[in-house]
């Protein structure tokens, strides 16, 4: 199994980012959080799980071990595959997906593609107590600075090669939205998709 990969980050697109090994280019697949702290040219170290299917085999890099921990754990229960446990980790941070499965908060589950009233019960009930103690040594999300987050999320576009004036734009159109989202992450998926690929 590959544990990590360490080395400079030779690309980075919406889904993933080649990072140079021993020579090699792994294509790791990530988060939008976890990508917008990667840099070209910047070595980084990733907390990798290497799914082996009978037609591939796919990397997925991540900037913890507890969030890699977590991908593994969700995809214990019934019906989640590698994708969903990744979607569900690029919506909720960590803390918020422990804590909604360990309180039971389907709303905030149903907030994932893929997952609907029934799979978030499902995903409940099978993971709340093995959640249980990263729940527990996990603090709860506060809410985050907007300013802080504007400028994380511009500065994490302009990494992916958008110009300065295409990330302000669209982040200043996310945070406008009615029921915008507050962290990181979700904002940064949000402006991502009204920018579209690079």
């Amino acid at each position: 199994m590959i544990a990590s990969v360490h080395g400079p980050v030779l690309s980075i697109g919406l889904d993933h980012a080649v990072v140079e090994v021993g020579g090699l280019g792994h294509a790791v697949h990530a988060t939008p959080a976890t990508l917008a702290g990667l840099r070209r040219g910047e070595q980084v170290r990733l907390w990798t799980t290497l799914i082996v299917r009978e037609d591939s085999l796919t990397l997925y890099g991540f900037a913890d071990v507890e969030s890699r921990d977590l991908f593994a754990l969700l995809q214990t229960a019934s019906g989640v595959g590698p994708r969903l446990a990744l979607a569900a980790l690029a919506v909720l941070s960590p803390e918020q997906l422990c804590h909604a499965l360990a309180d039971g908060n389907l709303t905030v589950l149903t907030q994932v593609p893929g997952i609907g009233k029934k799979s978030a019960e499902r995903l409940i009930l099978e993971l709340r107590d093995k959640v249980g103690t990263l729940a527990g040594s996990a603090q709860r999300p506060g809410a985050p600075d907007r300013g802080q987050v504007r400028t994380e999320v511009a500065e994490a576009l302009v990494g992916l090669g958008f110009s300065a004036k295409q990330a302000e734009q669209s982040v200043e159109a996310v945070l406008a939205a009615d029921g915008a989202p507050a962290d990181t992450a979700a904002v940064l998926r949000k402006a991502l998709a009204t920018l579209g690929p690079r």
